[in-house]
């Protein structure tokens, strides 16, 4: 029942701080909100960032032409074995008659080339293989077993390879994984940076905040109140600092993301802030309102840490 009483009496002194030092506990709460849109802003651009990345690595791949003479159960061999490779994330068989039809749909405008493809007696194109990797930097890997492949002749197949365009493609597959290596890297720097700045700051603050009290710490420690009695209620302060400024960025977030949604989705090509806002909103209400009542009740423990030593 004593315990019980102690929380009522500090969880209701920590109110009253609050609403008494109400210009203090504005800044704080102002401070702690800047923190807060600065770190949801790099969440929801880390989004952006992966789904940019992600819609990049998909649209790159390895393509294998076989011969028009190649048996359809050696392809189909070849695609089994391939799909057995770890790096390997996904393989799409093209048929011959199905690489014919693509090829008339490409060139449905283009009458001169439909006609001399209607002139030839049998069909001109052979079967493919699509190989996408799970990592672009897994391409290369790829290709020297396909390679390996080829130059074994016909006891595993490769002899109905006729060509492996994964030479051609390597500069852009190599300049690609370096633009995902370099942004994943620069976006966690970016993140790292920003957020520990706007976490000092708001320490920083809210410490300025503590410190409009001391006075009255000091005679709370005269008459010998106990070390958790004196930083209770300067934690429950924090905790509403960081309460409040998670309200407000998340009341924020939403007419924002609604006015960005069209201009990102035409910038980034399928994200759509708006939609990441609404459709992870239980991680982002999650993630801001546990960060702000974690700095705020941290900076607050911490910082009247100092004065409970004098």
């Amino acid at each position: 029942m004593g315990m019980w009483v102690d929380i009522k009496r500090i969880t209701r002194y920590g109110l009253v701080g609050f609403f008494r030092n109400g210009f203090v506990s504005l800044a704080a709460v102002l401070i702690l909100t800047i923190t807060l849109f600065v770190i949801a802003s790099l969440l929801i651009a880390g989004a952006a960032l992966n789904t940019t990345l992600v819609q990049l690595t998909e649209k790159v791949d390895v393509n294998v032409y076989f011969t028009t003479d190649a048996p359809e159960e050696e392809v189909l061999h070849i695609r089994s074995s391939l799909e057995a490779l770890p790096e390997v994330a996904q393989v799409e068989y093209v048929s011959r008659d199905e690489a014919l039809a693509r090829f008339r749909e490409r060139h449905k405008n283009d009458q001169l080339t439909l006609q001399a493809l209607d002139e030839l007696a049998d069909n001109p194109l052979g079967a493919s293989l699509a190989i996408r990797a799970k990592e672009t930097s897994q391409y290369e890997s790829i290709a020297a077993y396909l390679e390996t492949l080829q130059q074994s002749g016909s006891e595993a197949g490769g002899s109905i390879i006729d060509k492996v365009n994964f030479f051609q493609n390597k500069t852009v597959i190599d300049r690609l994984t370096d633009i995902i290596d370099t942004s994943r890297n620069l976006g966690i720097a970016i993140a790292v940076f920003l957020a520990l700045a706007s976490i000092l700051i708001a320490f920083n603050t809210i410490r300025l905040a503590i410190y409009t009290s001391r006075d009255e710490i000091g005679v709370m420690k005269l008459v010998g109140a106990g070390h958790w009695y004196v930083r209770g209620p300067f934690v429950i302060s924090g905790v509403l600092y960081g309460l409040i400024s998670a309200v407000i960025v998340l009341v924020i977030l939403y007419p924002l993301s609604l006015w960005m949604g069209p201009a990102s989705e035409r910038f980034f090509g399928t994200f759509n802030t708006f939609t990441y806002y609404t459709e992870s909103f239980a991680f982002i209400f999650l993630v801001v309102v546990g960060v702000g009542i974690l700095i705020g009740s941290l900076s607050s423990y911490l910082a009247v840490r100092r004065y409970l030593k004098q």
